[in-house]
């Protein structure tokens, strides 16, 4: 990873993405030691987390993710998702949250030196090129190791850098006592965060 201690570094989360990603590698997050490990890189100025919610819900299993990371340093963007019934009359849930992550890498560009995007969607290389051009590096982490691929060829190539997650499985990825204690979570232990629930029905595209 190329970073500087100087640098101002903003963390923008694609949190259905980065998600699918690690499920695709076999490994779960540790969302505390992801925020410690950029913290060391350079001076941290936020870390924003985007996901959508389901609202109409009794309950919903992502909030107690949302709920941790609003109170361990993370900036979170949610949303409602949407429902509708696609030609085929089969029921679908909506959730992209794509342009609240671009409006909020645009409106931080000035505050930073270092955009660090955790998604592998193509519909973000026009954003990075943009914050590029306003004198911003930019690194994206995904992962090519998955089948298949889970980031896009036309945002590898215009990112300064690009950080492949297996490379990052050691430092960020939640160890196997955190999983077997997290069968069985004390939601009311602040500090034993939950991982991200299955997300399958939710349409982020």
């Amino acid at each position: 990873m190329i970073f500087y201690p100087q640098e101002r570094i903003g963390l923008f989360i694609d949190g259905s993405n980065l998600y699918a990603a690690a499920r695709a590698l076999g490994f779960d997050i540790d969302y505390k030691r992801l925020l410690d490990l950029f913290a060391q890189k350079g001076q941290l100025i936020r870390a924003f987390y985007y996901t959508a919610l389901i609202e109409d819900q009794e309950y919903s299993p992502i909030r107690p993710l949302v709920d941790w990371l609003d109170y361990n340093g993370y900036t979170m963007v949610t949303k409602p998702t949407k429902e509708f019934t696609d030609a085929a009359g089969r029921r679908k849930i909506k959730g992209n949250m794509d342009i609240e992550l671009a409006i909020d890498v645009m409106e931080m560009a000035q505050h930073l030196d270092h955009v660090v995007i955790f998604s592998g969607d193509g519909d973000f290389r026009r954003l990075v090129d943009a914050v590029q051009r306003k004198g911003v590096r930019v690194t994206v982490v995904s992962t090519v190791k998955s089948n298949p691929p889970m980031v896009a060829d036309e945002l590898r190539r215009q990112a300064d850098n690009f950080i492949e997650l297996t490379e990052l499985e050691g430092t960020i990825a939640r160890k196997v006592q955190q999983r077997r204690d997290d069968d069985h979570p004390d939601l009311g232990d602040i500090d034993d965060h939950p991982i991200h629930p299955n997300l399958d029905e939710i349409d982020f595209d």
